[in-house]
């Protein structure tokens, strides 16, 4: 039977919904799910839930618990990445120091200066665990779900041989948020062809029963109900015509247009009646993680309580469908982040991608996108610009170069001058210095 590892099982919200998704096919029932945190206590509560939720779905998959990395890789036959580098403590800083200076953070964790300092911290601990799997399960699949999701996919596909993509479900649930605007009936089908990168990719074809359902999606934008949903990406989709993954509140950090006067931030950021849950206010996942974090211990055992309870079906993640279809299941075609080997025309090559895939047993097959629309690769190709230098100097520890990355950052650049941009950078660095073990210097 499978051996599935978690590492970072104390996210319980991805642990146990993952775990319920694996119980659903026939040849994963029976797995050994190894369950590892450095988290003493959210690792028991983690361990909790999920045995809630083999009992409940009747199987005979065995839980096991560590705090030990390697023994929770050995023999694995894939492997689920859920982890947070330091925690509120060490991170908030990546949204603290910007707005000192101006750049008005509203998530933080994959693009933008933000994003960069905690790729900084979280690439040397991804291939420290690719080097475990070299050793320990050369063999499986590494799913990540950690962020920054491309910056740490390009680190890890540069610099192992692991087998190793990244899963973001903001592809089918922009897919599904669309598709209702379409007015989609529940037996209708909806099929679209996604690519680009991580966060910024692009539907450049979406259909409903064969039909081309933007007409319809512009139509349903003039309604103020829909077009408070999502504000900045709808700004988006009416100016470049092709609709983008994840939610406006990421979107606002990834470009120049919405975040770099305050006037603007009210205009296009601020929750109303219609907005989606996080439409782009200053630091709002922080707030929300520092709420959470005085009061975790009381909301993971809620968590595992309401386990009692929750679905049994498939969820929507991608997951388990592709240990499955590795395991020998049927397979299973998703949205992955891979590197562009030809994929992608218009982005250079080798750079991490979001595209459509194929896997089965003998591992995953990319599938020829052509040229992404030049104002959708335009975009595309300045941030991954951006990312490229940035993963060079965190592998290298090169802090000038990571600052010249964040030079060219477009929400930092619409906002300071390249002296203000170096100082802004060189405090972070000293605030991160003992997090940043590929540096052996941190002056610029």
């Amino acid at each position: 039977m499978a051996r599935i590892t978690f590492i970072g099982a104390g996210s319980l919200d991805f642990t146990r919904g993952l775990v319920r998704d694996i119980l659903t096919f026939e040849r994963l029932k029976d797995s050994t799910l190894v369950l590892m945190d450095i988290n003493k206590e959210r690792l028991e509560l983690a361990r909790k839930s999920v045995q809630i939720l083999v009992d409940r779905a009747g199987t005979n998959a065995k839980v096991v618990t560590t705090v030990d990395r390697k023994k929770a890789l050995r023999g694995a036959d894939a492997v689920l990445c859920t982890i947070l580098a330091g925690n509120v403590s060490v991170w908030q800083h990546d949204i603290l120091i910007p707005k000192k200076y101006g750049v008005n953070m509203n998530v933080g964790d994959t693009r933008s200066v933000s994003g960069i300092f905690r790729a900084a911290r979280t690439i040397p601990l991804m291939l420290d665990i690719c080097r475990d799997m070299e050793r320990l399960c050369p063999d499986a699949i590494l799913l990540n779900y950690t962020n920054p999701m491309a910056m740490l996919c390009r680190a890890m596909q540069r610099k192992s041989p692991i087998k190793v993509t990244g899963l973001c479900h903001s592809v089918q649930g922009t897919a599904e948020m669309l598709a209702n605007w379409a007015g989609a009936k529940e037996d209708d089908a909806v099929t679209y062809l996604c690519a680009g990168i991580n966060h910024m990719a692009w539907y450049i074809d979406f259909r409903v029963n064969g039909k081309d359902a933007y007409p319809a999606i512009r139509k349903a934008m003039r309604r103020k109900s829909v077009y408070e949903q999502e504000i900045v990406r709808n700004e988006m989709f009416l100016a470049l015509g092709y609709y983008v993954t994840e939610s406006s509140g990421h979107n606002s950090e990834y470009n120049w247009w919405f975040r770099k006067r305050p006037g603007l931030i009210r205009k296009y950021c601020t929750p109303s009646k219609q907005s989606g849950w996080n439409p782009g206010q200053y630091a709002y996942i922080l707030k929300r993680y520092r709420e959470r974090e005085k009061n975790w211990k009381k909301i993971q055992r809620d968590e595992v309580n309401a386990t009692e309870t929750m679905p049994l079906e498939r969820g929507h993640e991608y997951a388990a469908s592709i240990i499955n279809a590795c395991m020998g299941g049927k397979p299973f075609r998703f949205n992955g982040n891979v590197p562009n080997d030809g994929i992608i025309t218009n982005l250079p090559d080798d750079v991490c991608v979001e595209v459509p895939v194929i896997v089965n047993r003998r591992g995953i097959k990319t599938m020829p996108v052509g040229s992404l629309p030049p104002q959708c690769a335009a975009l595309n190709n300045i941030t991954v610009a951006v990312e490229e230098m940035a993963v060079e100097a965190i592998l290298t520890g090169d802090p000038t170069m990571l600052y010249q990355a964040i030079c060219y950052d477009p929400l930092s650049a619409a906002v300071l001058d390249l002296r203000t941009i170096k100082k802004m950078v060189q405090e972070m660095l000293r605030r991160n210095k003992r997090h940043l073990p590929t540096f052996k210097t941190i002056r610029i």
